[in-house]
C-alpha cells in the first residue's frame, strides 16, 4: 500500500516537471453556466462594435422613396443652408402650387397656409417629412371629398412623387424714363457730346483725346476739302 502511494507521488512529480505552469484547477473545464455566460458577453460585445456572425460592420442603406425625394428637393430650393430634412412655409406653398395641389377651388393658398400652421410645432418654423405627410393628408380630405382618406392621400402623394421645383424664366427689364433720358446721346452736352457721332455711336479714342488737326482748315469749317474737289473737276 505504501509502495502504491509512493508510485503515485512520483508520477505527479513527473507530470508537474513536464508542465510546470499547469495546475489541476486550470485543467478542469468551466461549468456550463459560465460557458453560456461567456458566449453571451462575446455576442453583445460584437453587436456593440457593429459586428455579427453574418458580417462585420455591414449596414444596409435606407432607400429614399419618390415622395421623400421630392420633399428634399423642394426643401433645399433657394436655400443653400438647407439640409433637406425640414421645409419652411415658402417652399411648402411652392410645392403645392407646382404640383397642382392648389386648384383655386377646393384648395387655395390660404388653405395651404392654414394646414402648415396646424401641423408644425409651435416653437418651429419648419415641418419635418412626417408632418409634411400629415399636412398632405389634411389637404387630400378637402380636395377629394368623394374618396376615402387613404385613396385621397394616395392621389395627392402621386401628384407630388418625382416632381422638382419649377424655375421661372428670366425677368425682363422694364424701361425707365429716367434711364432712357440718361442714355440718350442726343441730349449730351459739353465734352460728353464730343464722344459720340450723330448716330449715337462712340468715337473711341478720338472722342476722349485731343487730336491735332493738320488739314489746314480752321476748327468748325464746314467746306473742308471742297477746293480739292473743284480742282479735280475737268474744265
Amino acid at each position: 500500500m505504501a509502495d502504491q502511494k509512493d508510485n503515485n507521488a512520483q508520477d505527479f512529480k513527473v507530470q508537474t516537471a513536464k508542465h510546470p505552469n499547469t495546475s489541476t484547477a486550470s485543467v478542469r473545464p468551466p461549468p456550463p453556466k459560465e460557458r453560456s455566460r461567456d458566449r453571451a458577453s462575446k455576442r453583445l460585445s460584437s453587436e456593440s462594435n457593429g459586428n455579427s456572425e453574418a458580417g462585420v460592420g455591414v449596414s444596409t442603406p435606407v432607400e429614399m422613396t419618390a415622395l421623400e425625394e421630392s420633399f428634399r428637393r423642394f426643401a433645399i430650393h433657394g436655400d443653400t443652408r438647407a439640409t433637406g430634412k425640414e421645409m419652411h412655409g415658402k417652399n411648402w406653398s411652392k410645392l403645392c402650387k407646382d404640383c397642382n395641389v392648389i386648384d383655386g377651388k377646393s384648395i387655395t393658398l390660404t388653405d395651404v397656409d392654414i394646414v402648415f400652421t396646424k401641423v408644425k410645432k409651435k416653437s418651429c418654423r419648419n415641418i419635418t417629412f412626417e408632418e409634411f405627410k400629415t399636412a398632405l393628408g389634411e389637404l387630400a380630405k378637402k380636395k377629394y371629398k368623394e374618396k376615402s382618406a387613404e385613396e385621397a392621400e394616395a392621389e395627392v402623394f402621386k401628384s407630388i412623387e418625382g416632381k422638382v421645383p419649377i424655375i421661372s424664366g428670366v425677368t425682363r427689364a422694364v424701361a425707365s424714363p429716367t434711364v432712357s433720358r440718361l442714355t440718350d446721346t442726343t441730349k449730351f452736352t459739353g465734352s460728353h457730346k464730343e464722344r459720340f457721332d450723330h448716330s449715337g455711336r462712340g468715337k473711341g479714342k478720338a472722342g476722349r483725346v485731343d487730336v491735332v488737326d493738320t488739314s489746314g482748315y480752321v476748327s468748325g469749317y464746314k467746306h473742308a476739302g471742297s477746293y480739292e474737289k473743284k480742282l479735280s473737276k475737268p474744265m
